[in-house]
């Protein structure tokens, strides 16, 4: 993981026509953990999707190395599959073992709910299990867009507790939330900072 990184320069973008912001520097390195923070819709969303490259800038340089996990608004889980066997779908994808998923499970307390559809899984459940999807993708970067919502206490220490292992192997996190996380952030962002003078 030596020449992980993820480094934005200049960055601006642009949806639907409309100037979200403009001018973002943002650099993670490894063990590093950025917060995304502003107002609902300055763009904190769209910026986590440049850093995973599934969105263009519309200026400005963008530089990632290393393997990304993204969790945001979408589930990504068949939800007619028992819990475990959906998120098997994506560790067979990421190249992960039945060990490493496991492992995510028991993360996130979800162990007990394995065999349990994934449509059925209350609202933090099924946060959890996006987060299980991350923890167990053996990823050097996580996005992750509002991770605390719809989480109780107890998952809020599973992910700070998660957060700070992938850090602590070298891993970085870049996280968007308007919420307080339970770790320690060592950078941030405010995008209301740069937003564009006619958003």
């Amino acid at each position: 993981m030596s020449d992980l990184h993820v480094r934005l320069m200049g960055v601006a973008c642009a949806r639907g026509g409309r100037m979200l912001f403009r001018h973002v520097d943002l650099t993670a390195e490894p063990g590093q953990a950025v917060l995304l923070h502003g107002p609902n819709g300055i763009g904190k969303s769209s910026l986590l999707r440049i850093c995973a490259g599934l969105l263009p800038a519309y200026a400005g340089s963008v530089e990632r190395q290393g393997k990304i996990a993204l969790v945001d608004e979408r589930l990504a889980l068949d939800g007619e599959l028992p819990l475990r066997k959906a998120l098997a779908f994506w560790a067979h994808i990421d190249g992960v073992g039945p060990d490493r998923l496991d492992a995510a499970l028991e993360a996130m307390a979800l162990a007990p709910l394995a065999k349990l559809p994934v449509r059925m899984l209350s609202t933090g459940q099924r946060k959890g299990a996006a987060l299980a999807r991350v923890i167990a993708s053996g990823a050097d970067i996580w996005l992750l867009d509002e991770p605390a919502n719809g989480l109780d206490d107890a998952s809020l220490e599973l992910l700070g507790a998660a957060v700070e292992a992938h850090r602590g192997r070298g891993g970085i996190l870049i996280a968007a939330s308007h919420q307080p996380l339970p770790m320690a952030m060592t950078g941030g962002v405010d995008l209301a900072a740069h937003a564009a003078e006619d958003a």
